[in-house]
């Protein structure tokens, strides 16, 4: 076996792979977040529909609707951090755009720099994971609390201090 040549094609598929993500306009967290009502090829084309919609950004999830009319629920995160749901019907048409607002009253804001490390550690702490959520925590002794999607479709909520330390890792009920 040729190992040049292997690690070449390698290179050639990744490299292809990523133009692909980019010139369909969206980027998706991970195939773990994949409701198993919609297809890997349908999954593509709603995600890419809705980050269109939306100007841009990450598909976080896809999920068929049940709701009369609508065929796909899509949780997208803008490069700005923040969240918008986006419903569409089985033409791809949006039907509805509805930002995800924080209570900042209860939470307060993270910034985007708290956010990467808050992320960062998340993931180490749950190796092969997806960043659902990230929130300042109102729990004394605990900075920031972080959902995590495993690639096994485990919830995790990691509890981090102001220094990103992980205190505690949670699977969820």
């Amino acid at each position: 076996m040729n190992i040049a040549k292997l690690r070449s094609k390698r290179v050639i598929v990744t490299t292809a792979a990523f133009a692909a993500l980019a010139v369909g306009g969206g980027v998706w967290a991970t195939a773990a977040n994949a409701d198993p009502d919609v297809s890997a090829g349908d999954r593509d084309r709603v995600g890419n529909a809705a980050v269109q919609a939306v100007g841009g950004g990450t598909v976080l999830d896809v999920e068929a609707s049940d709701d009369q009319g609508e065929a796909y629920e899509v949780e997208v995160r803008k490069p700005d951090g923040s969240e918008v749901d986006v419903v569409l019907d089985k033409d791809l048409k949006v039907l509805t755009q509805q930002a995800e607002t924080p209570d900042t009253a209860a939470d307060p804001a993270v910034s985007e720099t708290q956010r990467a490390s808050a992320e960062k550690a998340a993931l180490e702490a749950v190796a092969g994971g997806t960043v659902l959520d990230v929130e300042a925590s109102d729990d004394q002794g605990v900075a920031y609390e972080v959902e995590v999607r495993a690639a096994d479709n485990t919830e995790w909520d990691v509890q981090l201090d102001t220094a990103f330390k992980v205190l505690a890792k949670n699977a969820d009920d």
